[in-house]
């Protein structure tokens, strides 16, 4: 895994690199986040193209082959992977009671919930947050970075690309499987993610004047509001209705980072 990473940070740098060289966007409606918009946007054709060739297809029919319930238990078996590495990162973004919230969840879960399979942690009162090494890069004041969009992988920025490279527990591999059957786990992941997402893409088509602009400033307005600063000197309004966004006191409010 550590190989898939490595590779996803240099392409990451490649991509940026030969997007600087090809030309960046001027002009009026230049957006000062995106200055590689015309390589962004290129990669955006491309990443829709193969979603509607490809991935939208396969989720559709996983989605029809596949009951609720199993469908349900395969996204808590990941959600509860990606606990434990919200609970790290909260670790080291000084969120202590995020921290240990995100790892009784883990511990619950897997003890109890037959491997992460059932969430018992949320009925229990035990509230999910998110938090990546993005975040926690930007909470000890790494700057975002230009907005870039990555073949395959979708919207990103600078920092978010590289931390990739060493996200904790992203994609774990379960060992002692064979390579062919972690590779299964990895496509049923990706195939449930998007069978999840059906519904708000088709919602997104119907909507969306201009989907490139949209998913951007959705994801930039999203990670700014979901990563406060260590030394913000006072609060101030994220942009999402909550005016505390920028507490980081071992006692303040947890992050907006919850998951619906």
């Amino acid at each position: 895994m550590a190989d898939t990473h490595a590779k996803r940070l240099v392409a990451g740098w490649l991509l940026a690199s030969a997007a600087v060289v090809s030309g960046c966007a001027t002009g009026p409606q230049a957006n000062a986040s995106d200055p590689l918009e015309p390589f962004n946007r290129a990669m955006y054709s491309f990443n829709d193209t193969a979603d509607r060739v490809v991935l939208k297809p396969a989720a559709e029919t996983y989605q029809d082959i596949t009951p609720q319930f199993v469908r349900t238990t395969i996204g808590n078996f990941f959600s509860n992977l990606g606990d434990l590495s919200s609970s790290m990162n909260a670790a080291l973004q000084l969120r202590p009671v995020e921290a240990t919230t995100n790892f009784m969840r883990f511990a619950v879960n897997s003890v109890f919930g037959v491997a992460g399979l059932i969430d018992l942690a949320t009925p229990m009162g035990l509230t999910k947050t998110s938090h990546d090494l993005g975040q926690t890069l930007g909470r000890w004041g790494v700057p975002m970075g230009p907005y870039i969009m990555l073949p395959f992988a979708g919207p990103s920025t600078l920092r978010d690309t590289a931390s990739s490279s060493v996200e904790l527990y992203e994609g774990v591999d379960i060992e002692p499987t064979a390579k062919s059957e972690q590779n299964t786990i990895k496509v049923v992941k990706v195939l449930n993610g998007r069978a999840g997402l059906l519904d708000a893409t088709n919602t997104l088509d119907s909507i969306a004047l201009d989907k490139y602009i949209f998913l951007r400033d959705v994801y930039l307005k999203r990670r700014e509001a979901t990563t406060q600063p260590m030394w913000t000197p006072e609060p101030a309004d994220d942009g999402w209705g909550d005016g505390t966004a920028n507490g980081d006191s071992w006692d303040d409010t947890p992050a907006d980072n919850t998951v619906q």
